[in-house]
């Protein structure tokens, strides 16, 4: 009888040192709610403007009343053959 009980000790002991890890973790990093005092800083920003040279369209050769010219054509291959009878095998 004392085999069965030591599997459930380790579990339990990993268990609960699993969940006292986890309560640490969490009290470490959390926030503790007060906040740094703030002090008035002054930022200086400057800003540059670029024309962007002109876009060329990149898909000549698509026609609008066309249809997709990228989807590839779709060959289905016939099933196997079951063999018939009852069962299926």
């Amino acid at each position: 009888m004392t085999t069965g009980r030591f599997p459930r000790r380790l579990a339990a002991t990993a268990g609960l040192a699993a969940l006292v890890t986890l309560g640490g973790l969490t009290a470490a990093c959390g926030t503790s709610g007060e906040k740094a005092p703030s002090t008035p800083t002054t930022t200086t920003t400057t800003t540059t403007t670029t024309t962007a040279p002109s876009v060329e369209p990149t898909e000549k050769s698509i026609s609008p009343g066309g249809g997709n010219l990228f989807t590839p054509t779709h060959v289905v291959t016939p099933a196997p053959p079951t063999g018939g009878g009852k069962g299926g095998h």
